[in-house]
């Protein structure tokens, strides 16, 4: 197998395609689409999501320092693209894609409805990085949606719901699972 340079840059992929909502009010409520966002630390759990500051909801997000990580599906990637591509500046993206905000238990931005896992989340610092700012934040709350909990383990069955996954410019559903964390060192029985 041969290799060749490239220039620097991020190709750690795939990455959840989500969308973010944020806002405190309903007048507005906005969402953007965000590839750049994973854990950063289970206990205290804290993620993160990276903007660029000129997007609209970089402001809002800045001003209310909470968000909320709305994890997408199959069904949702023309609404996932689309609030991607278009500016809450422009655009009432809950009702233009049919999305239905709903009430955070700990946070003032809403949640998406539609979305198998929400994450409520307050930003503890931001991080100028370049073209993108780092929202370093606590999970202050997640919410699942129940129709897809696994009643004899109490876990949510999020392959269930066809995650959406971003591999770069394209979005992508997963493939079958080929194993669980562990399994490589398991005893045979």
């Amino acid at each position: 197998m041969s290799k060749e340079d490239w220039k620097p840059g991020t190709m750690i992929y795939p990455l959840p395609a989500v969308m973010v909502s944020c806002g405190n009010a309903p007048d507005n409520y906005n969402i953007v689409t965000v590839a750049w966002t994973g854990t950063l630390c289970t206990n205290p759990p804290m993620c993160y999501i990276s903007l660029r500051p000129e997007r609209h909801s970089y402001r809002l997000i800045k001003e209310n320092m909470e968000f909320v990580i709305n994890l997408t599906t199959k069904d949702m990637a023309y609404a996932t693209d689309w609030c991607g591509v278009r500016s809450g500046r422009d655009h009432h993206k809950f009702e233009e894609m049919h999305l239905t905000p709903g009430k955070s238990t700990v946070v003032d931005a809403p949640l998406i409805e539609e979305s198998p896992l929400c994450i409520e989340c307050r930003v503890k610092e931001i991080v100028a990085l370049g073209s993108h700012h780092m929202f370093i934040a606590d999970v202050v709350n997640v919410r699942a949606d129940t129709s897809h909990l696994d009643t004899g383990t109490g876990k949510l069955k999020l392959a269930e719901t066809n995650p959406l996954v971003y591999v770069h410019g394209n979005y992508y559903e997963l493939g079958a699972k080929i194993g669980k964390f562990g399994w490589s060192v398991e005893k045979k029985k």
